[in-house]
């Protein structure tokens, strides 16, 4: 890596590589401190940090620990640590999976202006919007071979698609299916939930999920979306007032294990972090949250774990060469489709998905798109928090707007578009 910067090579991960015990700064001059007699200087440090935390539109201060930050705020530092080094050629990989829009616009006049400056980028993504945005040529990448190369002026959207997923697509979301909507099957009612600060994250919160309903959740980064649905889980925070109701009975959920057993599963935005132990089998994996349904006395009966891994490997078209294979060594999507293989096995009443398709290319999406839409025919009240506004209106059915912990919106999907979603998202009412 430091031959790399040395030759003016920069790169942006799409996995965070900061390190999340020291602060903002430290990790912006990690590898390339400034030093005066051996001696880290600390207020150079801290000021340079602050100009590149600026130039990314992060107002936090450059002595926050990262560790306390959210994923779209981390994403924003790896920009500044990667845009601190004066690269020559700048490698982006999904630099926007975790930003909002706001962010992403942001990032894009940092690229035209780097651009302006000599500086060549290299941007993967699976975005089509902003490939079409920022790109000035697009390589296609498919099973790991390059497929073509074409000016961006050349290319239409359906293309580009049928360029990366091998055939034509007529959509890039599948046609909504003609689905009742049941009754209330979880409602929350004044949920209020603070920090290790106790600053408020979350503040007198209620809505209700419906049997076989899509609920989106849609906000800025910071509004508090995966604060919400990670406290609903008994994951994060301190509740201070509140209630839980699954099927018209109250919950007391203390932990990830209480809201299991009552039918309350959640797919984490981090699906290597939270999601997934990398370095076991998708098998071990798809029942890691279903142990006890296939024991007996402590001992997992092997041959139910088989049976359970192949059906969920094939209902989800998981492309792997067996159950046997590490996680790891999956692509994006199909480290996904484990996750939703391992909260499927529990039979979970409500399926929370938080930025289900970040990261993963259009084909797969469309496969995770058409999966939710077959648990919610199946009954499961579904709710997906995403920072695509055109996913959000293309998914859901009913679409919850929240801003700084607030829930400022509720739109039913025929009444949604995204100007309306955003004045809800930027605090409007």
């Amino acid at each position: 890596i430091h031959d790399s910067e040395e030759a003016g090579i920069g790169i942006i991960y799409q996995e965070l590589a900061l390190v999340k015990q020291l602060d903002i700064a430290e990790n912006i001059s990690l590898g390339n401190e400034i030093e005066q007699n051996g001696i880290i200087n600390r207020d150079e440090t801290y000021l340079r940090a602050e100009k590149f935390l600026k130039k990314v539109g992060l107002n936090v201060s450059p002595t926050t620990q990262v560790k306390n930050l959210g994923v779209g705020e981390q994403q924003l530092v790896e920009i500044a640590k990667a845009l601190s080094k004066n690269a020559s050629i700048l490698i982006l990989d999904e630099p926007t999976a975790a930003l909002a829009e706001s962010e992403t616009e942001n990032l894009f006049i940092l690229l035209r202006e780097l651009k302006k400056q000599g500086v060549t980028c290299i941007y993967i993504s699976h975005r089509l919007k902003e490939v079409f945005e920022i790109a000035d040529r697009v390589t296609i990448l498919r099973d790991g071979k390059t497929v073509a190369t074409h000016n961006q002026a050349d290319l239409t959207e359906e293309k580009l698609i049928a360029l990366m997923v091998g055939r034509s697509m007529q959509n890039v979301y599948p046609p909504r299916p003609d689905r009742k909507v049941g009754d209330v099957v979880m409602e929350i009612k004044n949920w209020t939930v603070s920090d290790t600060a106790s600053n408020k994250a979350i503040e007198n919160i209620s809505f209700n999920v419906r049997k076989g309903e899509v609920l989106g959740v849609a906000g800025l980064v910071g509004a508090g979306r995966t604060e919400l649905v990670m406290s609903l889980f008994g994951i994060w925070g301190r509740k201070s007032c509140g209630s839980v109701y699954l099927e018209g009975n109250e919950l007391k959920l203390n932990n990830a294990k209480d809201a299991i057993k009552a039918g309350i599963s959640l797919a984490s935005e981090d699906r290597k972090r939270y999601g997934l132990v990398l370095k076991q089998s998708v098998m071990s994996n798809i029942s890691l949250a279903s142990l006890a349904k296939i024991s007996q006395k402590s001992i997992v009966n092997d041959n139910e774990e088989i049976k359970y891994a192949e059906k969920y490997t094939k209902e989800l078209n998981i492309k792997t060469p067996s159950i046997e294979q590490l996680c790891r060594n999956l692509s994006g999507g199909n480290q996904q489709k484990v996750v939703l293989g391992k909260w499927l096995m529990t039979e979970p009443k409500v399926l929370i998905l938080d930025e289900p398709t970040r990261g993963i290319d259009v084909g797969a999406k469309y496969e995770i798109y058409n999966i939710i839409h077959t648990l919610a025919g199946a009954g499961v009240g579904i709710i997906v928090i995403s920072s695509e506004l055109p996913e959000i209106i293309g998914i859901s059915d009913r679409i919850l707007v929240m801003h700084e912990g607030h829930l400022t919106g509720e739109l039913m999907v025929k009444d949604a578009t995204q100007e309306k979603i955003m004045y809800y998202a930027t605090g409007g009412r």
